[in-house]
This record gives C-alpha cells, structure tokens and sequence, in this order.
C-alpha cells in the first residue's frame, strides 16, 4: 500500500506527523514524501522536514493526505500543485486531508457535492468550492476522507487503518502509540471552548485575513 503524503512550507507538522505515525506501523505500507522539489521544508514553528520525491515522480498511490496549515494559502492558486491532486486523485483508493488540506482539495476540483470538514476557523470555506461544510471530527465520503483541525489527522489515520486492515490492526497501533488523548482542558473545539475565547480566535483570523 503506497501511501503519498504532500509537503510543504508553512504546513502544520502534526497534520503530516500524527497521521504518518499510524500508517507506518500498518503492514506491507510504503510511505513517500513528496512536494514541488525535493529537499527540506520548513513546517510551522521552524521544524525541518524532506521531500524525498518531486511531485513529478510520483504519479500513483494507494493513499494521498494532504496536511493543511498557514502555508495552504499559498498553494491555492498553484495550477501545479492542483494538476498532480487531480492526476493522482485517479489512482488512489483513498484522498485524505487534515486541516485546511480540505480547501486544497476543494481549489482543485475534487470535493464538489461532497460532505468534507476542515479547521474549524476555515470550515465555512468549503462552500466555496461546493463541498458541503460538516462539523464532523472526520468525514468519509466516498473514497474522499477529511480530518478537522491538525490533532484530528491521528483520529482520521486509525480509522482509515480500521476500514482497510480492520478494528484489530487499527487498536493494535492505536495501543502501540498510546494514543489516550486526556486533555487538561475540555476546550478542542468551538462547541466547547469558552465562547470568549472563540469569538477571540475568530476576530485573529478574520483580521489575519485582511492583512493577506
């Protein structure tokens, strides 16, 4: 099972990492790394990670995950990046994103008509691209797979593992990366946190927004 995870600057780490953590321990997978050129990319925060393949050698997968983050914006008008979503899309069983990947997938023609979710600062934008926003942590339709924001990448990998190799390989892996989130705050999602503290983060993002 060949599984393409897409890299890029100014991605979040975590929406790659936590799901790359789960498809490594799956049996018989083979995980490549790849992005417009090949060598190092700077996540979110600094952290350095490498682009083994150019996105012109990797034409197949079984799996494609396409990892959101502050640098997803720029990819939204890069006719490469969506030509190779595009392409690649016809050979996978499974396009999966996390985070804002979503709204990659949506720029590139891919989630028209389907139920999808990202972030939940960029949910509403979905629509734009007529996919239909579901607050859902993860969503399946089809052979399209999105994970909301960052953490939920883990949640989308282990039940992804769990369709294709079945509940005991998906708990085996889940057990062996002690996966037992247990927050110290009940606050992960905007149904939860306190409301303060939302319309807070949504005045940042819409004010972020303006500057860009």
């Amino acid at each position: 099972m060949r599984i393409a995870i897409l890299l890029y600057d100014d991605m979040a780490a975590l929406d790659a990492v936590g799901p790359y953590e789960v498809f490594r321990f799956a049996q018989d997978t083979e995980v490549v790394f790849t992005g417009k050129k090949v060598g190092e990319v700077r996540a979110g925060g600094n952290l350095g990670l490498v682009v083994d393949q150019p996105l012109a050698e990797v034409s197949s997968a079984d799996i494609v995950l396409v990892p959101g983050g502050t640098g997803q914006v720029a990819l939204m008008a890069d006719n490469e990046v969506h030509e190779w979503l595009r392409q690649i899309d016809r050979t996978t069983t499974w396009t999966t994103s996390v985070c804002t990947g979503s709204l990659l997938l949506g720029a590139a023609g891919l989630l028209d008509g389907r139920k999808a979710t990202s972030h939940w600062l960029a949910l509403d934008h979905l629509s734009t691209f007529g996919a239909v926003p579901t607050g859902q942590r993860v969503v399946f339709d089809g052979k399209y797979v999105t994970a909301a924001g960052v953490s939920a990448g883990i949640d989308m990998a282990l039940e992804l593992i769990g369709r294709i190799a079945g509940d005991t390989a998906s708990q085996a892996i889940q057990l062996g990366i002690e996966y037992d989130p247990q927050p110290p705050h009940d606050a992960g999602s905007p149904a939860k946190a306190p409301a303060a503290l939302v319309a807070r983060m949504r005045e940042n993002r819409r004010a972020l927004l303006q500057e860009t």
